[in-house]
């Protein structure tokens, strides 16, 4: 569920003299894209310096760098008015555009007449686009519509039937002072702010500000993590590790050869704490931060196949949907190539279709058409794409839909195969729908792998995998298993998620507290359900009884489908899904993840078990190699 105004509030932390942060706290979950996941509420970081004047005697107004979205509005107008008056000429460093900050920044017109915005010269391209825009009607979950549209769809949120409240005229627009390349300011009490452009295909109008006395780099949506801390920064680096890296995987994952361009920029600044956008600030290890960044990235790197996502994004639900359908695929150890065909080069564009595997193209529907960029990026897909290679098709919508049937019928038309049904979502996907859409890219991934295999059998002939016939892999696979179904459920009512899996890695790990470990293969959905705090169940199957719950749980469920589907089950102290032909089942709440490979290996504290059949035994796995399960 979406948090409540009352459940939002805006706090000062001081940094140095004459600079404060004012942080905007959310314990619940803001809003449903896939970077929210993990349900630990969220934090917004906008940085205040007073006004005053410079070592050389220059008056300086205040400066407010990275303003938060409009969901903050309230909380935040009411801190920064007792902070900054109304005659102020208030400059704000604006290093991320989009509608609901965008929105924000309209509000901030209002109160200081005087203002002016610093921006990157695509985000002040954004600015200008999207000022005046009034963002089309919402449903209380689904959020704003981003294009007009109707017709068949495979994950659609209804619109609401609610009215939306009038929106008031825009103000008019403020000046722009427009940053092209790095540059810097003198402010107010010795500080010393330097800003840089740092364009990706998610964020083409990113600007981060360093300040160089303090050594402070407010990086934005770089180094985020989604957490409700008051903490200006964080207690160590374990603290927050895994929201990190999590953040990483929803958005920097798909375009890490760019974030790698990023680091490496900042890796000559003389860094002593960095402050992103999200969540709090990392003062004793941010040099590991960056390696850490640079390894995520790597595994990416290493990808023998990819997906190209091509999009473009009006209000942000379409760029929503690529999110949701790129970490999909990303688990699968398939490298996404994410483009942003607004901002992208013909030359760009050219090479992601000449070389990745398979493409995807989405796009909203503006004024009954699909945007120029894409018109233009789809004209080249015709000319230029292999028809043997998969394509996809998705957009948000409204009304009536017609780029998307555009993209399609003009794909369909130029003979080229789609590796799903075109993705048609209603204003912006909800929690259901993105988890759908995360499948749907992770199905993606596996056919290209299967695919690729397949190739490599028929050039050698068919012949054995060499691995599986090495002598060390043999003797890996007798090492056995117990046969158990790991069952997941995470939520309540209309919010709930659930997954399931066969698992045959499991282990006790520890006798006090009693604790085991399980391998989650990467690309299994119930994954995303194992965090750190997320609680499970272990249904340990009974030897002779374990045919049919396998066959229920190794079969490929559709994206979205709901794995316990007409099947009894009962239910642990902990809400958690309990099979009845099992022998014993213990539920367990997650510790630890430690990553291996291409695997999560989880260590899990049991809480409560108990033996559903004292005379059966255990089924365990027999394997002939260790190079499969």
């Amino acid at each position: 569920m979406a948090p409540s105004g009352q459940d939002r509030r805006v706090i000062r932390l001081p940094i140095d003299p004459g600079l404060t942060c004012l942080r905007c706290l959310s314990p619940r979950r803001l809003r449903f894209e896939v970077e929210y996941g993990l349900e630990r509420g969220t934090s917004a970081n906008s940085f205040l310096f007073d006004a005053g004047s410079t070592d050389g005697g220059q008056s300086v107004p205040p400066v407010l760098v990275h303003p938060p979205g409009a969901s903050f509005a309230a909380p935040f107008l009411e801190q920064l008015g007792a902070l900054v008056s109304a005659d102020a000429a208030l400059k704000v460093v604006v290093g991320h555009v989009n509608p609901n900050r965008v929105a924000l920044l309209r509000e901030l017109a209002r109160r200081w007449p005087a203002l002016m915005l610093v921006a990157s010269n695509a985000g002040a391209r954004l600015i200008e686009e999207l000022w005046d825009q009034q963002q089309p009607g919402r449903s209380p979950a689904a959020g704003t519509a981003e294009a007009s549209g109707a017709g068949k769809s495979k994950a659609v949120q209804p619109a609401s039937s609610e009215p939306t409240a009038p929106q008031r005229p825009a103000p008019p627009l403020p000046a722009i002072d427009i940053v092209k390349q790095e540059a810097c300011r003198e402010l107010a009490g010795g500080h010393r702010l330097c800003l840089l452009p740092v364009p990706t295909p998610r964020w083409p109008g990113a600007l981060m500000a360093f300040e160089e006395r303090t050594g402070l780099l407010m990086s934005g949506k770089f180094f985020a993590a989604h957490l409700c801390s008051e903490s200006f920064a964080e207690a160590n680096r374990d603290s927050t590790e895994e929201d990190r890296r999590y953040f990483y995987d929803c958005l920097m994952a798909p375009m890490a050869r760019q974030v790698e361009s990023v680091v490496d920029r900042l890796d000559e600044l003389p860094i002593r704490t960095i402050a992103p956008g999200h969540g709090p600030a990392i003062a004793e290890s941010w040099r590991s931060l960056l390696a850490d960044y640079r390894r995520w990235g790597a595994a990416q790197g290493r990808a023998n196949l990819s997906v190209g996502l091509l999009y473009a994004s009006a209000y942000g639900n379409t760029a929503a949907i690529a999110d949701a359908l790129a970490q999909g695929v990303s688990r699968t150890g398939v490298r996404v190539e994410s483009l942003n065909c607004e901002f992208a080069s013909a030359d760009q564009l050219l090479a992601t279709i000449r070389s990745c595997d398979a493409l995807l193209i989405g796009s909203p529907t503006l004024g009954g058409h699909a945007p120029t960029p894409i018109v233009s990026a789809l004209g080249t897909l015709l000319a230029e794409g292999d028809r043997s290679k998969p394509v996809g098709v998705f957009g948000s919508f409204g009304w009536s839909g017609e780029a998307i049937d555009l993209l399609e019928s003009k794909l369909r038309d130029g003979g080229f195969s789609f590796a799903f049904e075109p993705i048609r979502v209603k204003f912006s996907p909800d929690l259901a729908t993105l988890r759908a859409l995360e499948e749907t890219g992770t199905a993606l991934g596996r056919q290209l792998e299967t695919e690729r295999r397949r190739s490599q059998l028929r050039r050698t002939g068919g012949g054995l995998n060499e691995s599986r016939s090495n002598p060390a892999i043999q003797a890996l696979g007798r090492v056995v298993g117990s046969l158990c179904v790991l069952t997941a459920r995470k939520g309540e009512a209309e919010q709930s998620q659930s997954g399931a899996m066969v698992a045959s890695w499991v282990s006790q790990a520890s006798f006090s507290p009693p604790g085991f470990t399980v391998a989650v293969a990467k690309d299994r959905s119930v994954e995303t359900l194992l965090h750190v705090g997320d609680r499970f169940a272990l249904n340990v199957l009974a030897a002779g009884r374990e045919r049919e719950p396998m066959k229920r749980f190794l079969r490929p469920f559709p994206p979205g489908a709901d794995r316990f589907a007409g099947l009894e089950t009962q239910v642990s102290p902990g809400g958690q899904p309990l099979l009845p032909e099992a022998v014993a089942w213990l539920e367990a709440t997650v510790k630890q993840r430690m990553e291996c490979g291409d695997h999560w290996v989880i260590y899990a504290e049991v809480g409560h078990g108990g033996l559903l059949d004292a005379k059966a035994t255990t089924a365990v796995h027999q394997r002939r190699n260790g190079g499969s399960y």
